[in-house]
C-alpha cells in the first residue's frame, strides 16, 4: 500500500516555473511530476552524503581514540591490486 501523499506549497521564481513547464512539456510529463522527481533526487543524494560525513566523522573520532590506521602507501598500494582484478585484502591498521 502507497504511503499517503499531502500537497506541500513552494515558492519558484517565475522563470524556475516557466523553465520546468518547457522541461515537463519536453520529457511528456506533468510539471508536479517533474519537481516531485527531483525533490526526491534531491534528498536520497543528500541523504547518502551526510551518512558518508557521519561516516567520515566516525572514522576520524575512532583513529583519535585508538591511533589505528594505514599509511597512504599501504592504501595504494592495495588499490592497485584491487585495480589490476586481484582480490586483495585491505592493509592491517596499525598504530
Amino acid at each position: 500500500m502507497a504511503a499517503a501523499t499531502r500537497p506541500v506549497a513552494i515558492k519558484i521564481d517565475p522563470d524556475i516555473k516557466e523553465r520546468v513547464k518547457r522541461l515537463a512539456t519536453a520529457r511528456h510529463r506533468t510539471a508536479h511530476w517533474l519537481m516531485r522527481e527531483a525533490i526526491t533526487q534531491y534528498v536520497e543524494r543528500e541523504e547518502k552524503r551526510e551518512a558518508f560525513r557521519q561516516s567520515a566523522i566516525k572514522a576520524w573520532e575512532e583513529y583519535q581514540a585508538t591511533g589505528l590506521h594505514a599509511t597512504a602507501e599501504e592504501a595504494d598500494a592495495w588499490l592497485a591490486k584491487l585495480e589490476g582484478g586481484q582480490d586483495a585484502e585491505p592493509p592491517e591498521c596499525h598504530v
